[in-house]
């Protein structure tokens, strides 16, 4: 097994960062698409059309070609909201690493490096509107690369979001992940974070079923670790 060290973002950092951040949420195109093709609006779709080009036209093979332009459009539409999240952060906190995560306070942004390389990420930013009372920081960007998974690199990085938290006082660490992300949300149970909620980020991620699930790690008082 390789070994990794967990260390604070720098700018020679960047080009990998974004690379593995880019990748890793392209990764679940697939199994966005394989679990399109399980709700029952698709599988209607997939059976009421060619039906009804065949009650039409009475060509069985022009309702075949129909099912290929319809599987062809469900795979845009599986993937449209991966690849249109990643344009956004581009061009949003991950355009600026440094300014985003580095220059605020109570924020922080963390690489493991393995053999040189950038093998997984993670960031943390204090959220805004947090309850009264609370003191909340948010994960962000949790991503190992794909040849190093099954090492402890995603519990190292996040064990590190929740230290940090601790060290600056937060009460609780959220977070949200899409519901096809199976593998980051057991994850998340097994480290003991509770799920607060689920909700769709808009109407295009309702139509293909793509629900994000809300989590939240309490983290005890400073009074409460010294009992």
């Amino acid at each position: 097994m390789a070994s990794f060290h967990i260390c604070p973002f720098q700018e020679r950092d960047y080009d990998q960062v974004v690379d593995l951040f880019s990748r890793g949420l392209k990764e679940h195109i697939p199994n966005a698409f394989r679990h399109l093709l399980t709700l029952p609006r698709t599988i209607l779709l997939l059976i009421g059309v060619p039906l009804a080009t065949v009650l039409v036209s009475g060509s069985w093979m022009l309702a075949v070609l129909c099912n290929f332009f319809l599987f062809g459009f469900l795979q845009l539409l599986a993937s449209y909201p991966w690849k249109k999240y990643v344009s956004e952060c581009l061009h949003t906190d991950m355009a600026d690493i440094t300014k985003s995560y580095l220059s605020v306070c109570g924020s922080g942004f963390w690489v493991a490096e393995s053999g040189g390389q950038v093998v997984g990420i993670v960031g943390g930013l204090p959220v805004k509107d947090p309850p009264l009372g609370r003191k909340q920081l948010q994960l962000f960007r949790l991503s190992v690369s794909s040849q190093h998974r099954g090492q402890g690199i995603a519990k190292a990085l996040v064990r590190t979001v929740l230290q940090f938290a601790r060290d600056q006082g937060y009460s609780d660490v959220v977070l949200e992940t899409g519901l096809v992300q199976r593998d980051a949300v057991s994850l998340y149970y097994s480290m003991g974070f509770q799920k607060t909620g689920e909700s769709f980020m808009n109407t295009l991620t309702w139509l293909v079923d793509i629900s994000v699930i809300h989590f939240i790690y309490p983290l005890p008082s400073a009074q409460e670790r010294e009992l």
